[in-house]
């Protein structure tokens, strides 16, 4: 069975020290699994048997727009699938979609708590119909942080606002749909059209629920991922393989739908 990880982080070697450094600090209940580097991602990836990852960057300032662009650049390969990140602040943030349709990049990475923007604010309609147009993905951290005071930024209902208002917006909602919301997940978006990517979400969950989340939401729209290095990739893989899953449907997760997105 092939395997993709559709949502995976890591740093430019120059940084990558002081990036973890800054974000362990800030997630005391987080552990580290690996040091940040590209090359532990890939180590990490051959010995849980994933073949491709997606790499999800965040300009947490617009400044941090074009360094990013470049080395998501420098490091797309066979394996690796940057999504490169925009900041909403950005005077230039629809400028820079365009620049990352047109250097073929698939979609975009956003982070509500690390940008500090919700998610169904108005002032971010000409940027989703900028996405719309482009057909870009358009991956979007959702539910709470475990960084950040719990403040609503990209709940359930703030994702059905948006979608009502953008139904052509290719959103994927990461931590099965809002981490650490997930009674409002199993309320308003279980069962409905809504690319839900699971990461971080069963060691908080618990293996009954996310079974149950599984058979029950389309399996058209469930993808694997990890939130590496914040997670172990291996064990993340082993653990979704023991629940009590269809094969169409694991398939589907691990690696059909993920395929389809990146190749459209």
């Amino acid at each position: 069975m092939k395997i993709i990880d559709f949502h995976t982080h890591a740093f430019a070697d120059a940084i990558a020290d002081k990036a973890m450094a800054h974000l362990q600090a800030g997630c005391p209940g987080a552990k580290a699994f690996l040091d940040g580097r590209l090359s532990s991602l890939i180590a990490s990836m051959d010995r849980a048997g994933i073949e491709k990852s997606v790499l999800c960057s965040i300009a947490t300032k617009p400044t941090q727009f074009e360094p990013i662009f470049k080395w998501s650049r420098q490091i797309r390969s066979a394996r690796i699938e940057p999504l490169p990140s925009v900041h909403p602040a950005d005077p230039q943030a629809i400028e820079q979609v365009y620049r990352i349709a047109e250097a073929g990049f698939k979609g975009i990475k956003l982070h509500p708590y690390y940008q500090d923007f919700n998610i169904d604010n108005p002032d971010l309609d000409a940027f989703y119909e900028a996405v719309c147009r482009t057909q870009l993905l358009l991956t979007v951290h959702t539910g709470f942080d475990i960084a950040f005071e719990r403040a609503e930024k990209a709940s359930p209902q703030q994702i059905r606002n948006v979608l009502e208002r953008f139904g052509d917006l290719r959103l994927i909602t990461t931590h099965f749909g809002g981490w650490e919301q997930w009674d409002q997940v199993e309320k308003l978006l279980i069962g409905h059209p809504i690319y839900m990517e699971t990461s971080w979400s069963m060691e908080f969950m618990g293996p009954e629920r996310v079974e149950r989340f599984m058979n029950t939401h389309p399996k058209e729209y469930l993808l694997f991922g990890t939130d590496s290095p914040w997670t172990d990739q291996s064990a993340t893989v082993e653990s979704y393989k023991k629940l009590d899953v269809p094969a169409k449907t694991l398939n589907a997760f691990f690696c059909d739908n993920a395929i389809r997105l990146l190749n459209e």
